[in-house]
């Protein structure tokens, strides 16, 4: 789905948001200090506030509330009219304050004056080129996120939750088969406190130490330990399952029919394993979805999974459809793995797909297949057959193993079926 517009702009004088470091005000530039020295309303953590001198700022200082999120727009109320100010740790705009402000204002009510990021300053100090270095953040998010990065040889920035996470994140490399690589943990960057220690994941032993602080990780999997590739069709033993499980080779085309792209959603129906939808937000780290899956015990095992394959997001939802999908978001793409000829599961699925949506639905059963044929008649698409043979001992010699064929539907809901 497309992103909402934003907002239009509030009238009154902009927001203005002053990114900040651990150097605090001598790191400034002249503009951002002018505008924390005229505001009437200074918003921002404890750490942050602490950092500006009394003597420059007189304004009303105002800490944020635990959860933030929802106290944006009543701050913002409250204070309408006044000139606020609000600070935010490096580059507000990066994993920042920035985001929520704009979203609630529009970017047009917004003055940011950036500070540079703990990124730039940690690839500064680690010589990374910072176009090479992917970044992982878990403030606020499970570490189990850092496991879809993990590919040999890949340089990994994390951006900590506080103190614990560097024990956290050694902990993760050693259980997901990537103990030798190498971990550097750099506190209070860009202040005179700075101080950097590192060693392997394998033989971490250091103390929590500052709460501010940035893990780089140089990945280097064990010998021995299982590979995963970045393009779906993951080994099916990359799962745990009970039989419930699209097939590796199956699963990749099945994601290929699904086509997934930046920020979309995807409905993976009859998640069984979960595999779909894990390999959906594999994809790109913006990627969402949805299982829905009506045995606990399963929907439990989905998720397992997922925060195993690093996308500890995936949203398990447990019940039965088509009665499960009433109040989700609307998806980009549907996938129907199971329950297919539960009734009204077709027409909710078919319903809820805007205009250029992709449903895909698998099957093995005759009755399954006649549906889809109906489906096909009706608006469609591509109906083909997949079928895998795998080579097997047969006595001294070597012959083929015919799996289930597979037959599956895939289609673009067009225009004209918006009815």
């Amino acid at each position: 789905m497309s992103p909402t517009p934003p907002p239009t702009a509030t009238a009154g004088p902009p927001v203005t948001v002053v990114g900040i470091g651990a150097d605090g005000w001598p790191g400034l530039t002249g503009a951002a200090r002018a505008a924390l020295s005229a505001a009437d309303v200074l918003i921002g953590g404890p750490r942050q506030l602490v950092l500006l001198p009394l003597a420059e700022c007189a304004g009303e200082r105002v800490s944020w509330p635990s959860p933030l999120r929802p106290a944006v727009p009543r701050l913002l109320e409250t204070y309408a009219g006044q000139r606020i100010v609000v600070l935010a740790s490096g580059d507000p705009m990066f994993y920042g304050i920035g985001r929520a402000l704009s979203e609630e204002l529009g970017p047009g009510a917004l003055l940011v004056h950036p500070h540079p990021s703990s990124v730039s300053y940690a690839c500064a100090r680690a010589g990374w080129p910072v176009e090479d270095t992917e970044v992982v953040t878990v403030v606020g998010r499970p570490v189990a996120r850092l496991a879809a990065a993990l590919h040999q040889g890949r340089r990994v920035l994390v951006l900590s939750a506080g103190a614990g996470s560097p024990g956290e994140i050694a902990a993760l490399l050693r259980e997901r088969g990537f103990g030798p690589s190498r971990m550097r943990v750099m506190e209070q960057l860009g202040s005179a406190d700075e101080r950097t220690y590192e060693g392997t994941a394998d033989g971490w032993e250091h103390a929590p130490g500052d709460p501010l602080n940035v893990v780089a990780v140089e990945c280097r999997r064990a010998e021995g330990a299982r590979r995963l590739g970045a393009a779906p069709g993951l080994p099916d033993s990359a799962y745990e399952h009970d039989g419930q499980l699209t097939k590796r080779h199956v699963r990749a085309a099945t994601l290929c029919a699904l086509a997934p792209a930046p920020g979309e959603l995807l409905w993976d129906i009859g998640g069984g394993s979960g595999s779909i939808g894990i390999e959906w937000m594999r994809t790109h780290p913006s990627c969402r979805a949805v299982t829905v899956e009506r045995d606990p015990e399963r929907a439990a095992r989905i998720a397992r999974n997922a925060n195993a394959l690093g996308v500890p997001g995936l949203r398990v939802v447990t019940g039965a459809a088509p009665t499960s999908l009433v109040g989700l978001p609307a998806p980009d793409a549907v996938f129907i793995g199971g329950g297919l000829t539960a009734p009204g599961l077709l027409d909710a699925a078919w319903a809820a797909l805007p205009v250029g949506g992709r449903l895909v639905a698998n099957t093995v059963t005759l009755e399954s297949e006649a549906l889809l044929a109906q489906w096909y008649r009706r608006h469609g698409g591509d109906l083909v057959k997949l079928a895998v043979a795998h080579a097997v001992a047969v006595g001294g010699f070597t012959g083929w193993r015919q799996a289930m064929a597979v037959t599956q539907w895939s289609v673009t809901k067009e225009a004209e079926d918006r009815t």
